[in-house]
């Protein structure tokens, strides 16, 4: 009885076999089938598009972060010790107040001695004048002396401006961003003492790509958000466009906009420009999928009564998912936008919705 069932069961896997088997060929002819008949029409199935001309808007937006427009590390421009300091951190100051002040014992004395030897080689001069006019010295002589007296009189100048130098100057107007000495700290010449930032003027920069860079131009007119402030609109001014990209292949842009009372924006916060250049006059547009290896071939399909044509153009603009057609199409052109893989120039297409 158990063989029974043994050989029972070996039957029914043996049919289950040729049955699987069966339709395996079945479905192998079948797909020879459609190979051949495919074949035999060389039709390939395609998408495509009618050319039209539309206007172009050319209105993009980037993000990025604002700066001051004047932001300075003033540094010292003698050496000495920090003898007072007139602001601290957060202080408001204008172009031309007073900031520190640096004692050097060496500048007084250089200032003190270069104004006596002035004032000595003056009387100098003016005695070898007067000896030259009754014989008592030569022309050379009243020469050297007077090469001598502009020498010291450079000299007088120059320990003037190390001395006025010593009193520490806002070159500008805003605040103290970051204080870098104390009283009593010892400055080395271009030692930095104070950041000084004036936030009435930021610039936000951001990157643009090559085809949105040949649209702006400085001075033209920009809008500018916050998302701090998302209702606000600031007024901003392109001021800087870049001769050369980045190493992303982008160019860097300034906007430079004027703070607002009230809604007034920090260095650091994060902002977006909404450039807007002219729409431009209608243009033939098509996808950018419908090139042949990127837009930088230059090559599309287009149906040429129910069959691939190979079509040389001239890209434009690009323009999201569209691309500007300066040349080699005309409106109405059925461009090929899919299935344009399978083609070859003249073979065969298949329309479909």
């Amino acid at each position: 009885m158990k063989k029974v069932f043994i050989y029972g069961g070996t039957l029914i896997v043996a049919l289950a076999l040729i049955v699987w088997k069966l339709n395996a060929n079945k479905k192998s002819d079948a797909a020879r089938i459609e190979v051949v008949r495919e074949s035999s029409s060389g039709a390939v199935p395609v998408q495509i598009l009618a050319v039209k001309s539309s206007n172009v808007d050319l209105s993009f937006d980037e993000n990025g972060n604002f700066e001051a427009v004047n932001q300075i590390e003033l540094t010292a421009e003698i050496a000495g010790r920090v003898s007072e300091l007139y602001v601290k951190e957060g202080s408001v100051v204008k172009a031309g107040q007073a900031i520190a002040k640096i004692e050097n014992e060496i500048l007084n004395a250089n200032q003190t001695e270069a104004k006596a030897r002035l004032e000595q080689l003056r009387l100098n001069l003016n005695r070898y004048e007067q000896a030259y006019k009754t014989g008592g010295v030569t022309q050379k002589q009243v020469d050297d002396a007077r090469l001598e007296l502009e020498s010291a009189q450079a000299k007088n100048v120059q320990a003037n401006k190390n001395l006025y130098n010593s009193v520490v100057k806002a070159p500008v107007n805003g605040i103290i961003n970051t204080r870098y000495v104390e009283v009593g700290t010892y400055l080395a010449s271009g030692n930095k003492i104070v950041e000084i930032v004036d936030d009435a003027k930021l610039k936000l920069t951001v990157n643009v790509n090559e085809y949105q860079i040949i649209q702006l131009h400085t001075g033209d007119k920009v809008e500018v958000t916050a998302s701090v402030y998302p209702e606000v609109t600031y007024q901003g001014v392109i001021t800087f466009i870049a001769a050369k990209s980045d190493a992303s292949l982008n160019y860097p842009v300034e906007v430079e906009i004027n703070n607002i009372a009230g809604k007034a924006l920090k260095a650091g916060m994060y902002g977006t420009a909404h450039f807007k250049p002219e729409i431009k006059n209608a243009s033939l547009m098509i996808p950018r999928s419908a090139f042949q290896g990127g837009i930088n071939s230059n090559l599309i399909f287009i149906n040429d009564n129910g069959k691939a044509k190979l079509q040389k153009v001239v890209a434009g603009n690009v323009h999201g998912n569209m691309v500007e057609i300066r040349e080699g199409l005309k409106e109405g052109d059925q461009v090929i936008v899919t299935g344009q893989i399978n083609l070859v120039d003249g073979k065969q297409i298949s329309i479909v919705k």
